[in-house]
């Protein structure tokens, strides 16, 4: 385990307090075991929730190294097995189909359906066959003679990237609106292991289709979607690390190590039709207990690597919602599972509805829903079959990281491949339920359409999803009655939705369909319904009256899919609508993102409607502001930044709150234009004078923004402004906010012309907006000097400071060894760094200052590991509560806090090592 380096020093302090004595247990070597246990015994180490119950589907022999699964129509598993992760690429991957001959509820035949795969990690059912992911291609492998034996194979698409296997493409699934989606993140650069995960993918495309569309070089590290009997290929707007998956209406949730859940709240294609709109990202972190939310395992003895955070999630994969009617209240409604391997656990939120995206909550305040003991369990995915049960993949590895974060001495000791004959597959459910009839076999491939259509309002999204791929792959005419049907069915709500959808797949979705369900009283349906009139605007214009009638709709996110698609809508009333579902949500940033979404030829009379609506008491108004000059500054002529200028720094009778951010987002916007644009002489002079004498700090602040863009073309007017700026640092008779925004000022002209000036103002006795200025202008001055200072410095800079200087050091590659050095010499702490800061030095591109920072950084874990030897005594004396509270209060209180309560918080909390027991 790698003990958090600002923690090293607590250790045998923390040994005293009764109450915590078991803190040190995982810092210890003692009954460490690097043995793994049987299947039953593994079963027994795991703890569910009261009213569960789990059971074992599936182990080895039978089954190793599993990652995703996938019922077919049938009632036939099929397993990806991946034994190669994290270096192999010898294409030891399988995909296996399991059986349970005696109907015992365990699986015990195995067939390998194919092989000779890389690192395959996802699969899919399509068509008679399925679609493996297994980068750089996905494949479609099908069995024709009906052996049990893949005789297909062929490349739907290829390109994608070959690094880090958490990193490469996985996950397909097929959508509710008939796409197949692909969980994708960019390329992770190796700097350990290039040879092997160098190769960072070339353009996507569709082998032997000339015609087809070609995605970006790695689809830009985003996910895609697909269409593989249409030959069309798209990229999404979010990207997803291993995982991905949507609720019942259609929204697309995806995870990534430290991210249990975020929310892709704007789709790719609205994005297309503004090349203007400046934003950095689509999707909403959901949590609403932190972005790497705290985790609460059970393992005993937890073998952590060395870049693994410890306390927090740090492997979150195999996000999977709940949409079966099996599992009894909370766990039945909008719930989200993911998985936590390293620390041997799966997660559980609850959605709820906020705006146009959704917050994701606790269950349980201090637990997890699914714990295990054993430090080789690994659960990487999950699955919901179609008895409503939660299948639950065990990837059972004694090492589930990649050697590119491990240490040295952890590789050299093997065991990277430890468990790799191993893996188990569990089955949740509640503790009444019957065993799992699917194993026996299915009908829904057999049935007919008929059949299929019901199945389209099954309370289990397996059976709904399962149906209306089905039909859409049949295509049968006859069918269209009774789907049309079912799609004003009032007693079948999910019905409904899906018979929608699948009608809109065989491409014989009416107008009048859609209208009708325009007017549903399901907002989930309603919402469906814009997305699939956005669909047949062209074609029947007649549509956008029905979609105007829903401008008041009760529904949030009715109306936003509203806002977003009428921005395909070019007409006066379209235009009225828009602007009042602004006006009217204008507090959700979402709201405003897609209003901007609009082609860009609407930017300038929204934002004068924007300008004229504008009230001081809503800030949102200025961040509306600030977007839409973000636009103006990207792509405008000269003349309109001009009259911008103009506005926002004439003097009035009252501030404006929309002054300052019209001059933010004309710097933003300006700043990423490829081709400068010029700002009259006149203009900067107005924004120097606005920056010396404007009474308002935010204009102020905007006006040295936008001249850190524009620049000062006149010499003489710039050397003049500087004095004056220097003549402000150092009149103490100023406010130190004022003498701060000289000091930035300086940084317009050459800083290292006030080196000396700007030393003398890094001392305590000045205010820290006044120090915090002076180092970030220190910052850019390109000589080692600087550094060498600030180094010096170190014993009298408080901590504030002392945070901002290890930024400074390590901004400029120049500056790291000299930073490396001050860490071995002990000048600079390693306690100082923080955990983040100390990952990034140790996956430094240089081998030497990486093997450095790695020794430097583990010190502490090995000093531990003997302080730990010496107490070992204390972890049979059993801890007293109350004296341990009076221990905390004598001694740990003064900087410390355990979960908000007692102490002062100057250092970290200590609640957050719960997880070393």
């Amino acid at each position: 385990m790698n003990c958090h380096p600002i923690n090293n020093k607590l250790l045998s302090l923390l040994m005293l307090v009764g109450s915590l004595l078991t803190v040190i247990v995982s810092c210890s070597d003692k009954g460490k075991s690097k043995n793994s246990q049987s299947p039953e015994e593994g079963l027994a180490t795991f703890k569910v929730p009261e009213g569960f119950k789990i059971e074992l589907v599936a182990a080895e022999p039978l089954i190793t190294s599993p990652v995703d699964m996938m019922i077919d129509e049938n009632g036939l598993m099929y397993v990806v097995v991946m034994p190669g992760y994290p270096l192999d690429k010898s294409r030891s991957g399988k995909i296996v189909l399991l059986n349970d001959t005696d109907a015992d509820g365990k699986m015990d035949k195995q067939t390998v359906f194919a092989e000779g795969l890389m690192l395959p990690d996802g699969i899919m059912r399509w068509k008679k066959g399925i679609i493996v992911t297994d980068a750089p291609d996905i494949f479609y492998l099908a069995d024709t003679t009906g052996d049990g034996k893949a005789d297909i194979k062929e490349v739907m698409l290829t390109g994608f990237a070959l690094t880090n296997p958490q990193h490469n493409l996985n996950d397909p699934q097929y959508a509710l609106d008939n796409w197949i989606y692909v969980a994708h993140q960019g390329s992770v650069k190796t700097q350990e292991y290039a040879k092997e995960f160098g190769d960072e993918g070339t353009e996507i495309y569709i082998p032997g289709n000339a015609n087809s569309t070609r995605l970006p070089k790695n689809a830009s590290g985003r996910c895609i979607r697909f269409r593989p009997d249409k030959s069309q290929l798209e990229l999404t707007s979010s990207d997803s690390q291993f995982g991905q998956t949507f609720d019942q209406w259609g929204h697309w949730f995806g995870c990534n190590n430290s991210n249990q859940g975020y929310h892709e709240v704007i789709a790719n294609r609205y994005f297309e039709r503004n090349a203007n709109l400046q934003i950095s990202e689509a999707s909403q972190s959901m949590s609403d207990h932190l972005k790497a939310p705290e985790v609460f395992p059970t393992t005993i003895n937890p073998d952590r690597q060395l870049l693994t955070d410890v306390g927090v999630m740090t492997s979150g994969c195999g996000l999977t919602a709940y949409m079966a009617d099996a599992f009894p209240a909370p766990f039945n409604q909008n719930i989200t599972f993911i998985a936590e391997p390293v620390s041997n656990l799966v997660h559980v939120d609850v959605l709820r509805d906020s705006g146009a995206s959704f917050v994701a909550g606790r269950i349980y305040p201090n637990k997890e829903f699914l714990t295990s003991t054993d430090a080789w369990s690994r659960p990487v995915n999950m699955y919901v079959g179609p008895d409503g049960a939660l299948y639950v993949l065990d990837y059972y590895r004694r090492v589930i990281e990649s050697p590119e974060w491990m240490s040295a001495e952890v590789i050299a000791e093997g065991g990277l491949y430890d468990g790799s004959d191993k893996g188990r597959i569990y089955r949740i459910s509640p503790v009444n339920a019957e065993k799992a009839e699917w194993m026996k076999g299915l009908q829904l491939g057999a049935s007919g359409s008929d059949e299929l259509i019901n199945n389209l309002a099954n309370s289990n999204i397996w059976w709904r999803l399962n149906a209306q791929r089905l039909l859409v792959d049949r295509a049968d005419l006859a069918a269209v009655p009774t789907l049309a049907k079912m799609a004003t069915n009032p007693s079948a709500a999910m019905g409904r939705l899906h018979a929608l959808w699948t009608l809109e797949g065989m491409g014989i979705l009416t107008p009048e369909l859609i209208a009708n369900a325009l007017k549903d009283t399901i907002a989930g349906i309603r919402e469906n319904a814009v997305r699939l009139a956005e669909l047949h605007l062209t074609s029947s214009p007649g549509l956008e009256k029905s979609l105007l009638a829903l401008q008041n709709d009760p529904d949030a996110k009715v109306r936003f899919q509203l806002l977003l698609t009428l921005g395909f809508v070019d007409s006066h009333q379209s235009a009225k609508v828009r602007n009042q579902i602004l006006f009217h949500d204008i507090n959700d940033k979402w709201v405003q993102i897609a209003a901007l979404s609009a082609p860009a030829s609407q930017t300038a009379s929204l934002l004068k409607v924007v300008l004229e609506k504008s009230q001081d008491h809503v800030p949102e108004y200025a961040s509306l502001v600030q977007r839409l000059t973000n636009m103006v500054g990207a792509s405008a002529a000269s003349r309109d930044i001009h009259q911008l200028i103009q506005k926002a720094t004439t003097l009035q009778i009252k501030e404006q709150s929309w002054q300052a951010p019209i001059l933010e987002g004309l710097a933003l916007g300006m700043k990423k234009r490829k081709v400068p644009v010029k700002i009259a002489e006149t203009d900067q002079r107005l924004l120097i004078k606005t920056f010396f004498d404007n009474p308002s700090a935010a204009l102020r602040q905007s006006s040295l923004q936008l001249l850190a863009v524009s620049g000062i073309s006149n010499e003489a007017v710039k050397t003049a402004s500087i004095t004056r700026a220097v003549n402000i640092t150092s009149d103490t008779s100023q406010t130190d906010e004022k003498r701060a925004e000289a000091i930035n000022f300086l940084a317009l002209g050459d800083p290292s012309l006030h080196v000396s000036r700007l030393e003398q103002l890094l001392v305590p006795q000045e205010q820290s907006i006044v120090q915090l200025a002076a180092l970030r202008t220190l910052g850019r001055v390109p000589t080692n000097k600087v550094s060498e200072y600030l180094i010096a410095q170190w014993p009298a800079l408080t901590t504030e400071i002392r945070q901002a200087a290890i930024g400074i050091l390590m901004a400029n590659p120049e500056r790291v060894p000299l930073l490396i050095d001050a860490l071995e010499k002990g000048k600079i702490l390693t306690s100082n760094v923080g955990f983040g800061r100390s990952v990034s030095l140790m996956q430094s591109k240089d081998p030497d200052l990486r093997k450095r920072a790695r020794l430097l950084f583990t010190k502490g874990e090995r000093e531990a590991k003997e302080i730990n030897k010496s107490y070992q005594a204390s972890l049979e004396i059993v801890g007293d509560p109350i004296k341990g509270k009076q221990q905390f209060s004598r001694n740990c209180a003064t900087c410390h806090q355990v979960r908000g309560e007692l102490g002062l918080s100057f250092g970290p909390d200590l609640g957050t090592i719960h997880n070393w027991k």
